[in-house]
């Protein structure tokens, strides 16, 4: 019989897992272990199943991708804060000039600081270092670029997953509001 290894054990409990609220609303992100700590304690179900089985000495659990709280978590809701990590998320790693998806971005001002742009999310987007280069400090309009999208601040739903996060798990994609 063969057994697994405490190395090979560790990446499958540090899996990422969706939490739902009791409304379905997505609530959190958490680890494997967490997961399987709330549905053993009977606080929580899993509704996805897909990340393969962990053995323990007398049980085998499946490895859940999504759970369902039993019960209702109240949180405060407010604006993200404005990060480089927010505006990417928020622009889905994509640069708005030229609608490349990298993860080497840089954090472009529409209206540049020194002209008396401010530091708002209506005036910063996500650009790629080559058009960011070529806008320097002008406008879109006089470097004769244009903007992918209008920015403005990130949806208020209280909750973002960060982007990479929904490349690996399709599964995740019904449980999240559009």
């Amino acid at each position: 019989m063969a057994y697994l290894k405490r190395e090979d054990i560790k990446p499958l409990v540090n899996l990422p897992v969706l939490v739902l609220n009791q409304n379905y609303e997505p609530l959190n992100i958490c680890l494997v272990r967490r997961a399987l700590v709330l549905i053993l304690r009977g606080k929580a179900e899993a509704l996805e199943n897909n990340s393969g089985m962990l053995h323990s000495v007398r049980e085998t659990f499946l490895i859940p991708s999504v759970v369902h709280l039993i019960y209702m978590v109240k949180r405060p809701r407010g604006q993200p804060k404005l990060t480089k990590f927010e505006v990417f998320n928020r622009d889905h790693y994509t640069c708005q000039y030229c609608s490349k998806q990298t993860k080497e971005l840089t954090l472009d001002h529409v209206i540049p600081k020194r002209r008396g742009g401010k530091h708002t999310w209506e005036n910063v987007a996500s650009a790629c270092i080559s058009c960011n280069r070529h806008k320097a400090g002008h406008t879109p309009s006089e470097a004769k670029m244009t903007l992918l999208r209008e920015p403005k601040p990130p949806q208020d739903n209280g909750f973002y997953i960060p982007h990479h996060y929904l490349q690996l798990h399709e599964e995740w994609q019904k449980y999240l509001p559009q």
